[in-house]
């Protein structure tokens, strides 16, 4: 298993990748969530993420192991941002090692996607006109909110 943090200050991309590292792997992927300017119809100025830290990294350890069982992977890490992030910058970062590069894909996938499904991490989209707490797994981007 790799290494998982929720940090405030920016992600070192080059630390997740290397908490995966191993001379059985075919394959390493690293990726970028970034802050983006856009969501749905609305323009985004800034994202403002908060989380429950201790249980944050239980749950992403625990996805991970899981995934690391079901997908064959050798190892996963994750580092998470907190706090203020302007458009453009890394709001997370995952690393997947594996064998072959098949099964690093899918777990990419498949831990993003829990992550934001089962984690206690939370996002306010600050934007033109309003900012609304976004995520849900029901509404994962917060489309149709009412703006505050």
């Amino acid at each position: 298993m790799g290494a998982f943090a929720i940090q405030s200050e920016p992600i070192d991309a080059e630390v997740v990748r290397r908490a995966v590292l191993g001379p059985d792997n075919g394959a390493v992927i690293v990726f970028h969530g970034t802050v983006r300017n856009k969501t749905a119809d609305r323009r985004v100025t800034r994202l403002e993420y908060e989380a429950y830290e201790p249980m944050a990294i239980k749950q992403m350890e625990r996805i991970a192991a899981e995934l690391e069982a079901e997908h064959g992977v050798s190892a996963i890490a994750c580092t998470h941002r907190i706090g203020e992030l302007a458009i453009g910058e890394d709001a997370m970062v995952v690393a997947v090692s594996s064998p072959h590069r098949a099964a690093g894909l899918a777990t990419v996938a498949d831990f993003i996607a829990r992550l934001k499904r089962d984690v206690p991490i939370w996002k306010k989209e600050h934007f033109e006109g309003g900012a609304v707490w976004i995520g849900t797994p029901e509404n994962p981007q917060g489309e149709g909110l009412p703006v505050s």
